[in-house]
């Protein structure tokens, strides 16, 4: 057995251990990286080495862009833009079968786009529409459905978390670049819910017979323009080059704060100091998987772990579309046990230089791999998103899970689009010049 295969193994059987005796994934990942080492290094020289990954994991300047971003969405979620947003969405959903859920997936695609948060969304969308659609005789099972399953969308809708992290630890990838890419993949995401959405709604009955008038859509318009000139501002400016993606995370935190506390007037000052603590507390953990990912990703590296299960797979078959769907099912399954952020900084040194080798941009890879994870926040045994919107939609997941199987068959469609069709995630990126 070559070392590469031991060294392997033991990771993964001492992760595995750890994760069902419910130790904390980041303590999981730095101690069973350790131990994988230790065949080759001494104690002494494996926990220093550590030590020494964990902090230049973390010297990064660009990384100063998710504790803003995570700031940013806590403060909007907070600050009555949900509401804006969803008037502004029903807009667009007009008198269509199911309108109010239709409200609430673009809802979610337009939240997400500036919260980048599918908890934070699922969070504020079901809890202020989901009453509205109970008033107008909308089964409870089929508005959280419905809002668990769009509210993902606001993790490909750029800003995005995991897209910065993706970066970092696919060896720097252009942020500005992916956040391009994820434009087309999530609006299909909702688009195809929106189908679903549209076919259970008119075999339920559920009809709206709502109308604006002129003057209604005038003002719902005019309170929404702030709200998403934040996309225009933040996203714009990155594109434009006018500043980095870390400065515009720190513009999106100031727009946000005079937006809440000024214009709109539904956030506090003594309010702030929750928030704050809010968001450095999972800034904390999110930085400190980071860290101790530096350690599994030099272990691998030193081991030759990549390279021996790029041969492996290559060795089942040399046929792109085979491969791809083979790691489209792995990341599925991983995504059902493991939260965004860890899974994507063990599994993309694992399986990028396997898609690399067959030709596949790495920025592709990237939008490939955060789908089949975003997948992940809306399933059991893990679902983060799934277990909020459960929650704010006052129902359970055993009532909700056979609708949103519905849901999922249309995803997965999505999801073999964006796998085998690159020009969904290339093409925006390549118009600006970024491919």
């Amino acid at each position: 057995m070559s070392i590469s295969i031991f060294c392997g193994l033991i990771i993964l059987v001492v992760l595995v251990i750890l994760l069902l005796l419910g130790v904390p994934v980041a303590v999981a990942l730095a101690v069973s990286s350790i131990c994988a080492i230790l065949p080759i290094l001494n104690t002494g020289a494996a926990v220093l080495t550590g030590a020494q990954r964990i902090f230049s994991g973390i010297s990064i300047f660009s990384l100063l862009a998710i504790p803003f971003f995570i700031l940013a969405g806590n403060i909007m979620n907070k600050g009555g833009i949900a509401i804006r947003l969803i008037n502004f969405a029903k807009l667009f959903t007009g008198r269509i079968p199911g309108s109010l859920a239709h409200t609430n997936a673009v809802a979610n695609m337009l939240f997400g786009a500036i919260s980048g948060s599918g908890t934070a969304a699922a969070s504020a969308m079901g809890a202020i529409i989901g009453p509205i659609e109970e008033e107008e005789g909308y089964d409870r099972d089929f508005s959280a459905a419905a809002n668990i399953a769009t509210a993902p969308t606001g993790l490909l809708i750029p800003p995005s978390n995991v897209m910065i992290t993706f970066s970092l630890v696919s060896g720097g990838t252009s942020v500005a670049a992916l956040f391009m890419a994820g434009y087309i993949p999530g609006i299909l995401w909702g688009l195809a819910c929106m189908i679903v959405i549209y076919f259970l709604a008119k075999k339920k009955g559920y009809q709206s017979t709502k109308r604006f008038t002129a003057k209604e859509k005038i003002r719902v318009c005019l309170q929404a323009i702030p709200c998403l000139l934040m996309i225009v501002i933040v996203i714009g400016g990155i594109i434009g080059g006018i500043f980095t993606a870390t400065e515009g995370s720190v513009v999106s935190v100031v727009y946000s704060l005079v937006l809440s506390l000024f214009f709109y007037k539904s956030l506090k000052l003594s309010e702030l100091p929750k928030l704050f603590l809010e968001s450095a507390q999972m800034t904390g953990i999110i930085i400190f998987l980071i860290g101790v990912s530096s350690i599994m990703s030099w272990v691998m590296a030193f081991t030759g772990i990549p390279g021996a299960v790029s041969d492996a797979m290559l060795g089942v078959s040399s046929n792109r579309y085979v491969i791809l769907f083979i790691i489209n099912i792995l990341l599925l399954l991983v995504g059902t046990f493991m939260d965004m952020t860890p899974a994507c900084l063990i599994f993309t040194p694992i399986f990028l230089p396997v898609c690399q080798a067959l030709g596949m941009n790495t920025i592709h890879f990237g939008i490939m791999m955060i789908f089949n994870l975003c997948i992940g926040t809306i399933t059991p045994p893990v679902g983060t998103t799934l277990f909020v919107g459960v929650k704010v939609g006052q129902t359970k997941i055993e009532n909700v899970i056979k609708t949103l199987l519905l849901y999922f068959a249309a995803i997965f469609v999505v999801l073999l689009l964006v796998s085998y069709i690159p020009a969904l995630s290339l093409w925006l990126p390549g118009l600006l010049g970024y491919v």
